[in-house]
């Protein structure tokens, strides 16, 4: 896919994930002058996680509400700090879990709602969800790996 058509993407608010790889709608969101980070849902298994990986990726304060009208008001209130806009690159929200479709739609909703308070602010906000279906079932005996990633000891 050409740079502009992922420009496109950019400037209608949804750059399709299946189409475009990471690294082409990272560069193509920074050479359009937006902010862009990326939001690594791997290990999210419920909205509150998700959330929890959205704040870590923009440096949200810790207050920061857990549920979807504050992430609403913390991406408006961030977009309206950046000279231009914002990109964000959902990777692996894995939507195929029970716990996690609805929210996973819901949390394209407040995207969508974002991209509509960016374009009547002069700001663009545009972003990326990266389907990967289901959590792989626990293996008996196997502790999963924390949130964090960090082995506990």
């Amino acid at each position: 896919m050409s740079s502009a058509q992922i420009k496109k993407m950019l400037t209608q608010g949804v750059v399709d994930a299946e189409v475009v790889p990471e690294h082409d709608a990272l560069a193509a969101a920074t050479e359009a002058g937006l902010s862009a980070f990326v939001v690594d849902c791997d290990r999210a298994r419920n909205r509150s996680a998700v959330l929890r990986a959205v704040v870590k990726a923009i440096d949200y304060p810790e207050f920061f509400g857990g549920n979807l009208d504050a992430l609403y008001d913390c991406l408006c209130d961030t977009l309206l700090d950046q000279k231009v806009g914002l990109f964000l690159w959902f990777r692996h929200l894995h939507s195929g879990d029970p716990a996690l479709a609805e929210d996973a739609e819901a949390i394209a909703l407040v995207c969508n709602d974002v991209v509509e308070f960016g374009r009547n602010n002069e700001r663009r906000f545009a972003y990326a969800v990266q389907h990967a279906g289901a959590h792989p079932a626990p293996e008996p005996g196997v502790d999963p790996t924390p949130y964090s990633g960090r082995a506990e000891v």
